[in-house]
């Protein structure tokens, strides 16, 4: 299952677009925890939030494009550049996920957010583990890659505390 769930979250096309809505989730919940009345405000301004951050990326893609290649805009075009950038929200999903799951087990919304902040955390980690297992990292390069995923997670945590 666990491989399913990777499978379905990283997939070849654009895991850039996962590592970003992992990053952009956890910051926008490690900024906004504290300043909403409740788990609705926290989750609704934290999904209009990725909404934006969505279609702004598939906008500028498609737009970037059409500048560059002196394209028309297409239907196509456009619902391909919008599917591409779904990875963002896949990524989103997993510190999203957790902050829903603590408001269904009944969690203070301070534990909850804790918990996404973690899972983003956690996440970025895991991809740097998954990406040096795939580049058959030697241990030095590990450590690196580590040491970089940990300094962007503890970036997130940084602006928990530094946003209260």
């Amino acid at each position: 299952m666990a491989q399913r769930a990777a499978g379905w979250l990283i997939r070849e096309e654009n895991p850039t677009g996962v590592v970003y809505g992992t990053i952009l989730v956890g910051a926008l919940i490690a900024g906004e925890s504290g300043a909403h009345d409740g788990y609705v405000d926290m989750i609704g301004s934290t999904m209009l939030a990725l909404g934006i951050f969505w279609l702004a990326h598939s906008y500028s893609t498609i737009l970037g494009r059409r500048l560059a290649r002196q394209e028309h805009l297409t239907t196509g075009a456009l619902v391909r550049a919008l599917g591409h950038e779904w990875s963002i929200v896949r990524g989103a999903s997993i510190p999203l996920l957790t902050l829903l799951i603590a408001w269904a087990v009944g969690a203070s919304e301070t534990t909850g957010v804790d918990a996404a902040v973690w899972a983003a955390i956690a996440s970025l980690l895991v991809f740097e583990l998954l990406a040096g297992l795939r580049a058959r990292s030697t241990p030095r390069e590990f450590a690196l890659e580590a040491a970089v995923g940990a300094t962007m997670g503890l970036a997130i945590l940084a602006l928990k505390f530094v946003a209260h």
